[in-house]
């Protein structure tokens, strides 16, 4: 007859594991009481989890005290400096914005009375573009046809515009001379491309205005665009026309 095997007797105590099981826990702990003191809590998301882990394994019944300790931490003094938000930031720009863009007008409306009272609102245009202004020439009233030399007519005209611009450039305000032409290709011994073309005539008006005008010229830039900015269609006669232009930019000095 078989003898019965004697049943060895249970272990008093927890098992050896729960203690390293317990020192995790206690260092997971204090990393989440760390967290808290140097954040701010949110305590409606906080008592969520505690409630999560008080539901699913009975344990932290300290919640309570962490949750003193914590609102205790994030009642004090905050250790950072407070940080402007960046809709303080975009109102401020906007603001600005608003402001250069009310100065630009009133720019515009002078240099209008101004042509008027020279007569020469029919030959110049002046508009506003956000915070520029723009002067426009048509090329034919400046250059002859595929040329970038200032026509005879147009010097006194030039003149009397510059002597207006004096009183902007310089003083708060910057000037740029851009060129522009059509998309009809020009390919002449002097001007290989409307590029060059565009670009002459820039420099020509510009050094014209700084001769005569006494413009400072670190205030008066000039620039070619060649056919790439067109202000309508090249598939017209028309077109082409309101295409091949001089613009004289005033613009706000951001150096101010």
């Amino acid at each position: 007859m078989a003898k019965k095997q004697k049943q060895e007797e249970a272990k008093k105590g927890a098992p050896a594991w729960m203690a390293t099981f317990s020192d995790l826990m206690t260092l997971l702990l204090c990393f989440f009481v760390l967290l808290f003191g140097m954040s701010s809590l949110d305590t409606s998301k906080f008592q969520a989890f505690i409630n999560s882990y008080q539901g699913s394994m009975g344990i932290l019944d300290g919640a309570d005290v962490l949750m003193n300790t914590a609102g205790m931490l994030g009642s004090g003094i905050d250790s950072q400096p407070e940080e402007t938000t960046i809709s303080d930031i975009e109102i401020e720009n906007i603001e600005q914005y608003e402001a250069i863009q009310e100065e630009m007008e009133s720019v515009k409306d002078a240099l209008e009375e101004f042509l008027e009272s020279q007569g020469l609102e029919n030959k110049v245009t002046v508009e506003q573009d956000g915070e520029e202004v723009v002067l426009t020439f048509e090329d034919f009233m400046l250059f002859d046809s595929g040329q970038a030399v200032i026509k005879q007519d147009a010097l006194d005209v030039l003149s009397t515009i510059g002597a207006e611009l004096n009183k902007y450039l310089g003083e708060g305000y910057v000037g740029r001379a851009e060129g522009h032409t059509d998309n009809i290709p020009i390919n002449s011994t002097i001007f290989p491309s409307n590029w060059e073309l565009s670009a002459s005539r820039a420099i020509a008006v510009a050094k014209y205005l700084i001769n005569n005008a006494d413009i400072a010229p670190a205030s008066l830039s000039a620039e070619g665009f060649g056919e790439f900015y067109p202000i309508a269609t090249n598939d017209t006669p028309e077109g082409r026309a309101a295409n091949r232009r001089v613009e004289i930019k005033i613009i706000k000095d951001a150096i101010e």
